[in-house]
């Protein structure tokens, strides 16, 4: 079914980006798994989330490709980061992921913009808005880890934030 049509820098954007979030699902999956495995089960939690979070990321480009006749490619994504040093390095692999897609949305308005692509221009500008909270959360996270120094401190971090994800659940 034919939409609006979509010039192919366009195109190629979105569906690089659409299979990006499926990618950074991926990722966070395995930043899940590593952290229940290390028995960190509010990094656990909130990474499981996020996983949720990046496939409906993934929705939303999908979903626009579609409404413009447009059958989204999936393309073959890379083995995540499995192995971790530290919940350290967990976080900072969490802040790096967000920062490239911060840039991955960024190329896929720039590209919108210079063809006047008006629908893309709209529906990116919600990802860019999401990206300022997805980046902001993520130095948080690294600045709380990164300070809790002390014996017991990181599991006093982990169960804060199982808290705090409970919290959020029950007002919802």
């Amino acid at each position: 079914m034919p939409g609006i049509p979509i010039k192919p820098t366009v195109l190629a954007e979105i569906q690089r980006q659409f299979n990006h979030e499926l990618g950074a699902a991926q990722g966070y999956l395995a930043m899940a798994l590593w952290c229940e495995d290390q028995n960190f089960k509010g990094f656990a939690r909130y990474f499981r989330k996020q996983v949720a979070e990046e496939r409906e990321h993934a929705d939303k480009f999908m979903a626009h490709l579609i409404a413009r006749g447009v059958l989204p490619e999936l393309q073959a994504l890379a083995a995540p980061k499995t192995q971790f040093a530290s919940l350290l390095d967990v976080a900072r692999t969490a802040q790096q992921m967000e920062q490239v897609n911060t840039a991955g949305v960024n190329q896929v308005f720039e590209a919108a913009l210079e063809s006047k692509d008006y629908p893309a221009q709209v529906m990116v500008q919600w990802f860019i808005n999401e990206q300022v909270e997805e980046e902001a959360w993520t130095d948080e996270m690294v600045a709380r880890v990164e300070r809790a120094a002390c014996a017991g401190s990181l599991m006093d971090l982990d169960r804060h934030l199982e808290k705090i994800l409970g919290e959020v659940e029950q007002a919802s």
